[in-house]
């Protein structure tokens, strides 16, 4: 019934979006669509049917609908705290998870290298059990936006982005929702100034292949660095400013983007000054043998009100009568935590293309993102041209999670982060494969089956593996 009553939501959204849009724009123009994993396409669909050559958008409307339903076995657990992951025979909701988001893409320009984005969007969803809680690389990438019965409708982003030419010749941008920008000619020598209201991902930690949980990999993990302690409130969005330089085959990345007020809730430090991220990314483009690639190095550096583990556990120690330790009880100050990441891609042909991830953080402190303090990722991605299916893809990848000494101390008295907490702990790395298939069924309308296997959830031998078979819908106007 969940997944009917979802479907038929996301018909009956899309196809008014749809309806809606083509009256009002026509005479105007709609941006390009964004197929998983395949080269941008550089012009809109009424440009397509005008002029074959890449054009310059004043304007801009796109929207998106993904539908994700996943359904997890009743895995072996003897024991289970405050935030494990829950079998059937404790919770009625414990083996099914679903989310549902859309959203409107509006753009414009204002000036000569000015445009402004605003991104509405009404999300509705439920983790298992309920809550966001027993793993460190959660299944479902849209599950950061929380759990929202009915739907919730808020705004995603709002910000302006400032391009400055300086030379080095010309290239066409495509205006894909993925990009989050106009179509149109840029210097390909340029420094971009980005302001207001974004999510950290939409600019730092990309990759080709495994970047979009709403068309590619569902898995935090592996979609993303999973030790990267970035900026978000409690729906996956931050404020700030993020400056970008383009040189030839170089890109420079920097920004400070807010972090909440207190780990983990919704209001952010607009100031950004007290609880903020700062980081710094350089990629580097290149060619082997022919077939593009691409390198990254990340560096970031958290800081917040927060809790370090070794006081949480100090304060137990010296608490007489205190059953286990407890973070929030540990806050007293500010702290910063700290971090790096790589990230490569690799075409090796025109279908077949690589990822992989290494990230790390300190680990002393309690997270803001997820409870992982070093992963390492990968894996590749196949379109369909081999079996005359060139839209559809197939995608392979893995996960292995670590956390710190610190954590595992604290977990193992009893503790509880916002995340994990399993009432006692027997340590081993979480390993996560993931493997799907994404099918076009119609235009920009993709059917998605997605499988993963998640061992040692939440790090604790004594529990699990996990299954978990996942349907995704999506659909892009």
């Amino acid at each position: 019934m969940i997944f009917l009553k979802a479907f038929v939501l996301l018909c009956v959204f899309t196809s008014a979006i749809f309806s809606a849009s083509a009256q009002e724009l026509s005479g105007g123009s709609l941006s390009g669509l964004s197929k998983p994993s395949t080269p941008p396409v550089e012009t809109s669909m009424k440009e397509q049917t005008i002029n074959s050559e890449p054009q310059t958008e004043p304007w801009s409307f796109q929207a998106q609908a993904t539908y994700v339903l996943q359904q997890k076995n009743n895995f072996y657990s003897p024991y289970s705290g405050a935030n494990s992951l829950l079998n059937s025979s404790q919770s009625s909701n414990a083996n099914t998870s679903y989310t549902f988001s859309s959203t409107a893409y509006l753009a414009t320009r204002l000036w000569p290298g000015a445009e402004v984005h605003y991104n509405p969007e009404v999300f509705q969803g439920t983790p298992y059990s309920g809550g966001l809680i027993g793993l460190g690389g959660f299944q479902n990438g849209e599950l950061q936006k929380g759990m929202f019965i009915p739907y919730i409708y808020y705004n995603a982003r709002t910000f302006i982005a400032q391009t400055i030419g300086l030379g080095g010749g010309e290239e066409h941008l495509d205006g894909s929702i993925d990009s989050h920008l106009l179509a149109g000619f840029v210097d390909k020598n340029r420094v971009v100034i980005n302001y207001g209201k974004m999510a950290s991902l939409d600019f730092f930690d990309k990759n080709k292949y495994s970047h979009e949980p709403r068309n590619q990999f569902l898995n935090f993990a592996i979609f993303s660095m999973a030790a990267y302690g970035y900026a978000a409130d409690t729906k996956g969005f931050t404020y700030g400013l993020v400056g970008e330089w383009y040189q030839g085959d170089w890109i420079l990345k920097g920004g400070r983007l807010a972090a909440p007020t207190i780990p983990n809730e919704n209001v952010l430090d607009y100031t950004l000054k007290k609880d903020y991220v700062d980081q710094v990314e350089l990629t580097h483009n290149h060619n082997v043998l022919g077939q593009p690639g691409a390198i990254r190095a990340l560096l970031f550096q958290q800081h917040a009100y927060m809790a370090t583990y070794q006081d949480a556990v100090s304060q137990y120690q010296a608490t007489p009568g205190m059953q286990a330790p407890n973070m929030m009880m540990a806050r007293n100050g500010y702290q910063n935590k700290h971090g790096y990441g790589v990230n490569a891609e690799q075409a090796i042909s025109e279908d077949l293309g690589l990822f992989a991830r290494w990230s790390w953080n300190d680990g002393r402190t309690e997270t803001q993102t997820l409870d992982v303090s070093s992963s390492i990722s990968g894996g590749f991605v196949v379109k369909g041209t081999p079996w005359r299916r060139p839209q559809d893809t197939i995608g392979v990848g893995f996960a292995s999670n670590k956390i710190a000494p610190q954590e595992v101390n604290y977990l193992q008295l009893g503790g509880m982060t916002m995340f994990i907490g399993d009432s006692a702990l027997s340590y081993k790395p979480e390993q996560v494969m993931e493997v799907y298939y994404s099918a076009e069924l119609a235009k920009a309308f993709f059917v998605t089956l997605d499988f993963q296997r998640i061992t040692n959830p939440a790090y604790n031998t004594d529990r699990g593996p996990i299954n978990v078979m996942g349907l995704r819908l999506h659909y892009e106007i």
